[in-house]
């Protein structure tokens, strides 16, 4: 009997502590996010949007850092790691972070191609995210 309290007391502290983290991380979260330097038009990227789309799911699109760039904290923000020309350690530069030159796949266009896909609303062509100003 004492052993199943002690183990309720302890899942009941992980529980609180996990819920702690979350709310933390997500207080932190950015609203919309103008991503700029795109030569047909800078991106105003709606992060809570996307989150809710994603389920809260931040892994669908903040990877796990690489050994040669070792992440600061649980999710960053692309620019971080990714820069306009790839810099050592980084391969991959800020513009195929998102989708690749032709904007065929990648990250964004994968996501929003399944949404339309699966008959959702979502942006297809480049001008729909992509606004010169």
């Amino acid at each position: 009997m004492r052993i199943a309290r002690v183990l309720a007391v302890l899942v009941g502290v992980l529980f609180a502590a996990g819920a702690t983290l979350a709310y933390a991380q997500a207080a932190k979260a950015p609203g919309v996010v103008v991503l700029k330097g795109a030569p047909n038009g800078d991106v105003a990227f709606n992060h809570p949007a996307h989150v809710k789309a994603a389920s809260n799911k931040c892994e669908g699109c903040h990877h796990p850092s690489k050994p040669e760039k070792a992440a600061t904290a649980p999710q960053e923000s692309c620019s971080k790691c990714h820069t306009k020309v790839a810099t050592a350690p980084m391969k991959t530069k800020l513009q195929a972070a998102f989708h690749n030159p032709m904007a065929k796949s990648g990250v964004c266009v994968d996501c929003h191609l399944k949404l339309v896909a699966a008959g959702k609303k979502a942006p297809a062509k480049c001008t729909d995210c992509h606004k010169k100003a």
